[in-house]
């Protein structure tokens, strides 16, 4: 199989999905349809994940995994089980600050809508409040112990009647912001940075952990992403929390990739290669290779194919890119979006195209459990 043509720099589409480590795999989407309006299923299988050694105690480990987008825009999610081990939870109970993923962000453009809709379905942890940068935001929980901000933001792909959009981001807990913006902003991006604050904070205070002292740093990017799916994706940003009065905990501490939680965030990409190199440069080399089997095989990912690999921030939080060589729109008809085949895959796929994908859409009612 050829591959795509290699670019000789890096390009960042946007925020892809990101994982969410579940124990019971149609429980939760049938939850994530009609709540965050993930009903878009791009691929689904059962599979044994033999590239993550390094987070699964050297060990390949069965599972069940989709990606579901949300076709208001923004990224999607990965709803991952183990399916030959019971996934564990963490030990303690997770606070702000802790080192990882803390919190989704999912963006709504009208933040009162998303707050009646899920103020029914979800646990509220806080009212409709202001964060630093004065826009209205307000955190939930799932029935699965996940964390979500829901955050104001009125960019949207296609209107479908939904409150909330995709993927906007993540909140990461850091044990030094300066280290981690060389990652974040020096290879993803995100190089404004809105504020950067210490102190207690009013939209924090209903969150565990939340009454704490913090040091919040909010990470934007100032170029339009560009690439096939960055009309879809749209912005986002990534929010730096340091905990600065307690000695924070890893999220994953004594616990491998895919227990229950965030277990990554991942990025769409092109020119895979030049990040690499970039990646190793600035101290975050690849700990993960899809191009790099432990037996020597292809990597296929099935109705969606494609090349990934993961980096650590400096604190062991796992940010995963993939470049995406075709995806489906219809699996019944055989038909593809193949990106090898575009004359220039730098540019975004057009609406009408993308738009197809909602032949893809799944009914919560037609998922098992």
């Amino acid at each position: 199989m050829s591959r795509m043509k290699e670019l000789n720099k890096k390009m960042i589409s946007g925020i892809q999905q990101i994982g969410v480590g579940v124990k019971n795999f149609n429980e939760a989407w049938k939850w994530y349809i009609p709540n965050f309006g993930m009903d878009i299923r791009i691929f689904e299988e059962k599979a044994t994940a033999e590239y993550m050694l390094p987070y699964t105690d050297g060990e390949p480990r069965e599972r069940h995994a989709c990606l579901a987008i949300n076709m208001l825009g923004g990224g999607g999610f990965e709803i991952w089980q183990h399916t030959e081990r019971t996934p564990v939870a963490p030990a303690f109970e997770l606070q702000v600050g802790d080192l990882g993923i803390i919190a989704g962000k999912i963006k709504s453009p009208v933040i009162q809508a998303a707050y009646d809709h899920l103020h029914h379905e979800a646990e509220i942890l806080t009212e409709i409040l202001k964060d630093p940068a004065g826009r209205d935001n307000f955190f939930v929980k799932d029935p699965f112990n996940n964390i979500w901000q829901i955050v104001e933001e009125s960019s949207i792909f296609m209107d479908c009647n939904k409150s909330t959009g995709g993927s906007y981001g993540a909140i990461i807990g850091t044990s030094h912001p300066e280290k981690a913006i060389k990652l974040y902003s020096g290879v993803l991006g995100y190089d404004t940075v809105v504020y950067d604050q210490e102190g207690t904070f009013e939209d924090l205070q209903t969150i565990p952990g939340g009454k704490g002292k913090f040091r919040r740093v909010l990470l934007q990017h100032s170029e339009h992403r560009k690439g096939p799916f960055s009309r879809l994706f749209g912005p986002s940003e990534i929010e730096l929390v340091q905990a600065l009065d307690r000695k924070p905990e890893k999220i994953f501490k004594n616990r491998i990739w895919g227990d229950l939680g965030f277990i990554h965030l991942c990025f769409d990409v092109l020119g895979m290669k030049a990040l690499k190199d970039e990646c190793s440069e600035k101290g975050f080399p690849f700990t993960v290779d899809s191009d790099v089997h432990p037996q020597g095989k292809p990597f296929d990912m099935g109705e969606a194919a494609g090349h990934f690999a993961y980096v650590e921030d400096p604190d062991g939080t796992l940010i995963e890119f993939v470049e995406t060589h075709k995806i489906p729109i219809s699996q019944r008809l055989g038909w593809y979006i193949n990106l090898w085949k575009r004359r220039d895959v730098t540019k975004p796929i057009p609406d009408w195209m993308m738009k197809l994908i909602r032949m893809m859409k799944v009914k919560p009612h037609r998922l098992k459990g």
